[in-house]
């Protein structure tokens, strides 16, 4: 068993715990929902006539079995107990590396009130602070501005762009990649945050 998982973290009203197979209802009310609002920034599959989307449940199997033995951490975003979105850490190298690198997304109905952006910061604090990685990155693509603003909001530092980095809604894309580091840190980043 993972020490570092399974982990609850929050601040205020906003709290990231591990996705749960019985997540799959609302997960798909939020999903049906959001449709439009998320399709922008979908990872997409470039050969979908041969790779078929897993379903919920099998991609939450799947992440629930990496998270126990170490290699990532799927979390819920909750905002006054209610999921209203999805944190996913992947990769999570330790070693003379020791780093991961995380996507999210939001309800649209609940984006633009900084609830993400302290799921950001209390997942951030963990990786650095508790499982003591040295290095966080995120990608995101130069046209998602609220999300390049959330990560400057934070102090996450600006790297360069990785050209047709991601297949996200049906082409190769290029993504902004920002990184933390544990010595950037002094506190860590929820202390400086309000409480929702």
């Amino acid at each position: 068993m993972n020490a570092a998982w399974p982990v609850t973290l929050s601040h205020g009203d906003v709290s990231v715990r591990p996705i749960r197979i019985s997540d799959a209802y609302r997960w798909q009310q939020i999903r049906l929902a959001n449709q439009e609002w998320l399709s922008e920034w979908e990872a997409t599959s470039p050969s979908p006539d041969i790779e078929l989307a897993p379903t919920f449940r099998q991609s939450t199997r799947r992440m629930l079995k990496d998270a126990r033995a170490g290699r990532c951490m799927p979390f819920v975003v909750e905002y006054q107990g209610k999921f209203v979105g999805q944190l996913n850490v992947s990769d999570i190298v330790f070693g003379a590396l020791r780093a991961a690198h995380f996507g999210y997304w939001i309800d649209e109905e609940h984006a633009g009130r900084g609830i993400m952006t302290t799921a950001v910061a209390l997942v951030t604090d963990h990786l650095l602070f508790d499982l003591h990685l040295h290095r966080v990155e995120v990608a995101i693509r130069p046209e998602n501005i609220p999300s390049n603003k959330l990560v400057h909001r934070l102090g996450f530092q600006y790297e360069g762009t990785r050209k047709a980095f991601l297949h996200i809604n049906h082409q190769w894309r290029d993504h902004h990649i920002y990184v933390m580091m544990r010595e950037d840190l002094v506190n860590r980043l929820v202390t400086t945050l309000p409480a929702h």
